[in-house]
C-alpha cells in the first residue's frame, strides 16, 4: 500500500533537499525511502528509478534557478541586469549545491527542450540585448557568460578560493564588472 501524501511532486522536492545535504551523485530511490521510512517499492509509483528522479530534480532546479534569475532581472538592465543575474546564479549555486548540481544534468534533447534551460538562455539573451550584439556573437557571449559563472561557481564550492586573502565576493565583483566592459566593447572580427 502506497503511503498517503506521497506524491512525485513532494518527492522531487525531497530529493531536491536530500541532494543539498549529501550531494547529488548520492541521491537514489532507496535513500529517499529511507527518508520517509517506506519501503522502496512504495516510491515506484511515483517514479520509475532513480534516473527518473534525478531527472525531476534537475527540472525542478532549472525551474527554480530560472525563477530566481527572472525576478533578480525585473526592471534591470545593462551591467545591473548582468550583475543581477550573475549575483542570483551563485547565490542559488551556494545555498542548494545539490540542486546546482542537478542543474547541470545531462537531458535527452525533448526533456532538455520543454525544461526551463531554453528560458535561462532567452533570459541571458535578454540581457545581452543591451550590448547590441549580433548572431553569432550573441550566442558566443552566451555560452561565454554560462561558462564564466559555472567555472568560478565550481572553484568557489570546491574550495579554490579558500587560500588567498581577497574575499572571493570581491574577485566575482571585478569579473562582473570586465565582463560588462569586454560586453559594451565588443567589436565582431
Amino acid at each position: 500500500m502506497v503511503r498517503v501524501g506521497l506524491t512525485p511532486e513532494r518527492l522531487t522536492r525531497a530529493g531536491a533537499e536530500l541532494a543539498d545535504e549529501v550531494g547529488f551523485d548520492q541521491v537514489t530511490v532507496s535513500a529517499l525511502a529511507r527518508r520517509f521510512d517506506v519501503k522502496v517499492a512504495s516510491l515506484y509509483s511515483h517514479v520509475k528509478n532513480s534516473q527518473d528522479l534525478k531527472t525531476r530534480i534537475a527540472l525542478f532546479a532549472l525551474e527554480e534557478l530560472a525563477d530566481r534569475v527572472a525576478s533578480a532581472l525585473a526592471g534591470r538592465a545593462g551591467r545591473d541586469a548582468l550583475a543581477a543575474s550573475a549575483d542570483a546564479y551563485r547565490d542559488y549555486a551556494r545555498e542548494h549545491p545539490g540542486r546546482y548540481a542537478a542543474a547541470r544534468l545531462r537531458l535527452d534533447p525533448e526533456t532538455a527542450a520543454a525544461s526551463a534551460g531554453p528560458r535561462h538562455a532567452q533570459m541571458t539573451r535578454a540581457i545581452l540585448r543591451g550590448y547590441d550584439l549580433t548572431e553569432p556573437d550573441q550566442t558566443h557571449a552566451v555560452r561565454m557568460l554560462g561558462s564564466v559563472f559555472h567555472g568560478y561557481v565550481s572553484l568557489e564550492m570546491a574550495g579554490g578560493f579558500d587560500h588567498t586573502a581577497v574575499d572571493p565576493k570581491e574577485s566575482w565583483d571585478w569579473m562582473v564588472d570586465s565582463l560588462d566592459a569586454l560586453l559594451r566593447n565588443w567589436t565582431t572580427s
